[in-house]
């Protein structure tokens, strides 16, 4: 187990509530119409509505689809509301906190343009504290514990980030979202880095302005039904003529599932939900015959919440690709290198066997190859020319550990496996790889 996971098994990290609103949007003849859909809002009435509609008009950027979200008053900092929120907290004033930034709430998010042409790095240095956007409720790569700490796959490498970036892994404020709000949040610069089983498509690479860090983990779509219904894992989704299926909006798995049925012959009653929490309760309290998303999300909620019931996944090979990976905003290049870097030190790390428990070891007995000795920070390291401490990847070993580690203890006990399935290393036959660092 790594320094961070034995040290720190209850870490208290901030929960943050979201204040947002979000919201649906047309664009017709120059005409926005927002309907206001989600809202856990300090502020309230008629005059927050007014602050998010101009929020709206000074931070969407307008498109044939309009991104479907605006920030209230409470986030943009606009109106009574925030000056009233600055001069509660003494903000400006002489003897204001000078830790502030590093408490300071997430939802005074850069604007757009700031957050995509300034210096990220830079931002978040100033700053303090890296804001992670993350599911929360994601089995085994992101959940919010009863103690309001995070823990998973996912909140591993927003701390490894964390401890490159800062120098702590604690300098991290994890920001839970729902599918719909999470692209959102990353354009808005409500987040600085997207860490929540996103899968990598071309629409969002290219039509949205993100670029992604290499895949962390390759998932695909399946289902998961109830063996009482006769579903055994030997089902395919010819088997599913005229069921109801629960799935999660603003995911791809709507249109996977929609295709899949298509291609099998067979049609479906498909029925989408907000999130995967209220996905799964309509398929345990039987509102639906059949739940589908990624596999790693049906194994962990198999292993979590099966209860009495028994699920079965289906079919053995998932109908769609999900490579799952970290997201930032486009035009962020020293941001970005040093994210994708942060991941293939993990790699390269799990591929040498160099490990939380024993980097300090192979390091004084001088028994390293010059591309780990770099990596760690010694001769010809290019840490620094990155703008991080030159032993930045060495902490992340030493107190996150490597790719394995990270994956073996937050993964494996719910089930998910390496062995023989594309997360295994290259040379065991899987898509885990990393470039040389040279």
């Amino acid at each position: 187990m790594s320094e961070w996971a034995s040290a720190h098994p209850r870490q208290q990290y901030p929960h943050v509530a979201m204040s947002l609103r979000w919201v649906r949007t047309t664009n017709r003849a120059d005409t926005v119409h927002v309907v206001a859909q989600r809202a856990e809002a300090r502020t309230q009435g008629a005059a927050a509505v007014d602050a998010a509609r101009r929020c709206w008009r000074n931070t969407a950027q307008r498109r044939g689809l309009a991104i479907a979200a605006v920030l209230l008053a409470v986030s943009c900092g606009t109106g009574a509301a925030a000056d009233a929120d600055a001069e509660r907290h003494g903000a400006g004033a002489p003897d204001a906190d000078p830790d502030a930034s590093r408490h300071a709430s997430p939802l005074a998010p850069v604007p757009v343009g700031a957050t995509q042409d300034a210096d990220l790095l830079q931002t978040v240095q100033s700053r303090g504290v890296l804001n992670c956007g993350v599911y929360g409720a994601a089995v085994a790569f992101s959940e919010t514990q009863p103690d309001g700490s995070t823990t998973g796959f996912d909140a591993d490498y927003c701390r490894a980030l964390a401890i490159v970036m800062l120098g702590d892994a604690d300098a991290v404020r994890f920001v839970p979202l729902t599918s719909a709000e999470r692209f959102t949040a990353l354009q808005t610069g409500l987040i600085d880095v997207l860490v929540r089983n996103t899968t990598w498509t071309q629409s969002r690479d290219g039509d949205l302005g993100f670029d992604f860090a290499p895949v962390t983990f390759y998932d695909g779509q399946q289902l998961m039904g109830r063996v009482s219904d006769g579903f055994t894992a030997a089902s395919t989704v010819a088997d599913i003529a005229g069921a109801r299926v629960c799935a999660t909006a603003g995911t791809t798995t709507e249109k996977n599932i929609a295709d899949a049925a298509d291609a099998a012959g067979v049609e479906i009653k498909l029925a989408t939900y907000e999130d995967l929490d209220i996905t799964t309760d309509s398929f345990v309290n039987g509102t639906c015959d059949l739940m589908t998303t990624d596999g790693s999300g049906l194994v962990g909620r198999k292993a979590r919440q099966q209860g009495d019931q028994q699920w079965v996944i289906f079919p053995s090979a998932p109908f769609s690709k999900e490579p799952l990976a970290p997201v930032y905003v486009r035009n962020q290049s020293t941001f970005g290198d040093i994210v994708n870097w942060t991941i293939y030190a993990t790699i390269i790390f799990d591929e040498k066997g160099i490990t939380s428990r024993n980097v300090d070891d192979l390091l004084g007995a001088g028994e390293l190859d010059a591309e780990a000795v770099r990596l760690l920070g010694g001769e010809g390291e290019l840490q620094t020319k990155m703008g991080v401490a030159a032993d930045a990847f060495y902490e992340v070993v030493r107190q996150v550990g490597n790719y394995d580690e990270i994956y073996a203890r937050n993964l494996a006990p719910v089930g998910l496996q390496r062995a023989g399935t594309p997360n295994a290393r290259w040379t065991q036959g899987g898509l885990i790889y990393a470039p040389p660092a040279r």
